[in-house]
């Protein structure tokens, strides 16, 4: 294993104060309990906080700021934050109008976030982020895995919160906007968590994981690896049949990487997405490919197509600036 750090245990921390410098004109960092918040707040403004276990940046650290989230709360790699931390970064952004924490669906996550909004009491609501098209039943484990439709979520939330929408309307418009999204990633290589210091799992070098988990939990089957047409294929039409669409339709499509997957490969993958969506009559509006989500140091892309109406593509369009997402200002 070879990566740039002093040592597994300072990690998060090096690497949080790192961010919070880099980025000190956006976010500050609370050293204690550990999260970042946003350096400009809005009195009055319901305020969005999310976390998760570090290992997928920019998510979520990388999303707070004007326009998207007020607090993110990052645990160890792979492993959710603490309840503490989530209710002292909602007492440091709500401002009068309530907290509305955004949460993958895991079952560490899902447990320390309903213990911290039932510690905020009346003023605190959740949504849960479930868009992984390649857990193929809500029965199996904990359900659906909350992957990166999170930041659609994050980014169309955080506009209609800055618009000034009240906690209700926020939830119901974020469980709207999850339940018009779905995501399936591929992998083509194991991350490495640092504290272990080899690969997730094995895997040979003509293979791939089709339907990975951000985690490195197992896909839907090892197969051969496939051409970039063929595998944005496969991801598009599960995708597309999960959300039942019929020619016509609009919709954003994100390609994410995964960590080691460079830009030249995701566009790519995003032609070949973009032309499985307009063979199906699919109309892609919106679009973003990058890292957003990603799982360390893995080598996969994921795809995600989320349905729009003229109110979410405003929303998406609206004005945003953070670490990892700035347009319109």
């Amino acid at each position: 294993m070879k990566k740039f750090m002093n040592s597994s245990e300072t990690l998060l921390r090096e690497s949080l104060s790192g961010f919070a410098q880099c980025h000190r004109d956006i976010v500050a960092l609370d050293r204690e309990f550990r999260f970042v918040s946003r350096r400009q707040s809005t009195r009055g403004k319901v305020a969005l906080v999310s976390g998760g276990g570090s290992g997928h940046e920019p998510l979520h650290t990388g999303f707070v700021g004007r326009g998207m989230l007020d607090a993110a709360c990052p645990g160890q790699v792979f492993t959710s934050p603490t309840p503490d931390q989530m209710v002292a970064a909602a007492e440091v952004v709500e401002t009068g109008a309530g907290v509305l924490f955004i949460v993958k669906n895991y079952a560490g996550d899902v447990m320390n976030f309903a213990l911290a909004a039932e510690m905020c009491g009346a003023r605190a609501e959740t949504i849960v982020i479930d868009d992984d098209v390649a857990v193929e039943s809500s029965a199996q484990g904990g359900g659906r895995r909350g992957v990166a439709g999170t930041v659609v979520v994050e980014k169309v939330v955080g506009a209609a919160a800055e618009a000034g929408a009240d906690l209700g309307a926020l939830k119901r418009l974020g469980a709207a906007v999850n339940g018009a999204t779905r995501s399936m990633g591929v992998a083509l290589t194991s991350c490495t968590v640092p504290a272990v210091g080899k690969p997730t799992f094995d895997i040979a070098d003509d293979e791939m994981e089709v339907g990975v988990g951000i985690h490195g939990e197992p896909g839907r089957r090892r197969v051969a690896l496939m051409p970039a047409g063929e595998i944005a294929e496969e991801l598009v039409r599960t995708i597309v049949d999960d959300l039942d669409l019929r020619p016509g339709s609009e919709v954003l499509l994100m390609v994410n990487g995964l960590g080691a997957t460079p830009l030249l490969e995701l566009h790519v993958m995003y032609d070949a997405a973009s032309r499985q969506l307009a063979g199906r009559g699919l109309d892609v509006r919106r679009s973003l490919v990058g890292n957003y989500v990603t799982s360390l140091d893995m080598a996969g892309c994921s795809v995600t197509v989320t349905v729009l109406n003229d109110d979410l593509t405003a929303l998406w369009d609206a004005p945003v600036h953070t670490a990892a997402l700035r347009w319109g200002v």
